[in-house]
């Protein structure tokens, strides 16, 4: 492996692209990703889900509306590192306070520009999202090998843990009327707000609250957020949710969908390069409606074996993903029957579970849409109606 250049980007299969320095300098090391939002950089980069992950920006001119102090989505930059192909720092947006590069450099996040991004993502999308060094500046080429080679994998990783809030805290909204629970496994502050706006007060509990402890709190429904790492190790998190199927109504997002998937007794596998943008199209096999969502997780939850057989035949020369018939989407659990109840019509992977017989369900992509589409804002309101309708039982 073989530096090329004061900065650039060393992917770990060996391939390297030349590029310009901005923000702050440094190498990084982590698994390199690519979003293709046009808008929403800061959003992007303040999303814990992003924790230990690298963003190339797909699309081609990034930082030219600046950043503000509203649309962060939590108090730092979780991505440390950041590629693009053209970088700019303008701040005569009406709404912008410094300009992106300036914010980059406070936050410590090392970006490169001039970067051939559609050729970095032809290449993730024909490798698979991979470990990856972003450096800038004077660095040995031996020791960024070395290091990139000892960067942990994403798989096996537990990351909710290292984004997850110190201790309870409680927001108490104007129009808050249902007392909810939401584990912070590395929650959006968007994600909050649109609780808030929904009529729920809100108490974000850490990752590692257990079901006692949750119910202990009383609350009327329990959300479980989005958050960073594999789904697959947070045995923890499983067992707390395993603990409130049943006893409160339950809603969860990205992170939060795979850990109640699991807990009703579904797998989840690493995706080869993950959803990440603001344009990917979602069928509510409930409406039969698709929606543009937005997206940003490298893994999924696993088909049922006759569904993921017939995936692979849609595969065949289909660009969309063709909705089975409902009979095909029942699941059995040992909380009774379950519905997949949306589908990526990219890939046909599983975008939504929703519970029959106990008040639970679930969403692969992101209905708070911060940056994105607002379609399925109404998952909020659904919430609501589904805690609405325990009162009245």
């Amino acid at each position: 492996m073989r530096k090329t250049g004061p900065a650039g980007v060393i992917l770990e299969d060996g391939t390297a692209y030349e590029g310009h320095g901005f923000g702050s300098p440094g190498a990084v090391f982590g698994e390199i990703v690519f979003n293709t939002a046009m808008t929403g950089y800061q959003e992007v980069m303040t999303d814990p889900s992003y924790h230990g992950q690298m963003v190339t920006f797909t699309y081609p001119l990034i930082g030219n509306y600046g950043v503000n102090n509203i649309s962060s989505e939590s108090d730092q930059a979780h991505s440390r590192a950041v590629v693009v192909r053209e970088a700019h720092n303008l701040d005569r947006n009406c709404a912008a306070e410094s300009g992106w590069v300036d914010w980059l450099s406070q936050q410590g996040v090392t970006g490169v520009s001039g970067v051939d991004t559609r050729a970095l993502t032809r290449r993730i999308r024909e490798a698979g999202a991979m470990r990856a060094c972003v450096y800038w500046g004077d660095f040995d080429p031996a020791e960024l090998t070395r290091r990139l080679e000892e960067t942990p994998s994403m798989a096996g990783l537990d990351l909710a843990g290292r984004v997850t809030c110190a201790g309870a805290y409680e927001l108490e909204f104007l129009r808050g009327k249902y007392r909810v629970v939401a584990i912070d496994y590395g929650i959006k502050r968007s994600i909050l707000k649109r609780l808030g706006a929904a009529g729920c007060n809100v108490i974000v509990v850490p990752a590692t609250v257990t079901a006692a402890e949750v119910l202990a709190l009383e609350p009327q429904g329990v959300f479980l957020s989005n958050g960073p790492g594999d789904p697959g190790v947070l045995d923890y998190a499983v067992e707390c949710v395993a603990g409130l199927l049943g006893q409160v109504p339950v809603f969860g997002i990205c992170l939060g969908h795979q850990i109640l998937s699991q807990a009703l007794g579904l797998r989840t596998y690493k995706l080869k390069f993950g959803h990440r943008g603001a344009n990917h199209p979602v069928k509510n096999l409930d409406t039969g409606r698709v929606e543009i969502t937005s997206q940003n997780h490298g893994f999924a939850v696993e088909l049922p074996e006759a569904l993921a057989a017939r995936l692979e035949a849609a595969r065949g020369g289909k660009t969309f993903f063709e909705a089975p018939p409902a009979g095909e989407l029942r699941l059995g659990t040992a909380f009774g029957g379950a519905m997949i109840s949306h589908l990526n019509l990219y890939d046909g992977t599983v975008e939504g579970i929703r519970c029959r017989e106990v008040p639970a369900f679930s969403v692969q992509y992101h209905p708070e849409a911060s940056p994105g589409p607002h379609d399925s804002r109404y998952l909020f309101d659904y919430f609501v109606r589904l805690m609405a309708s325990q009162e009245v039982a």
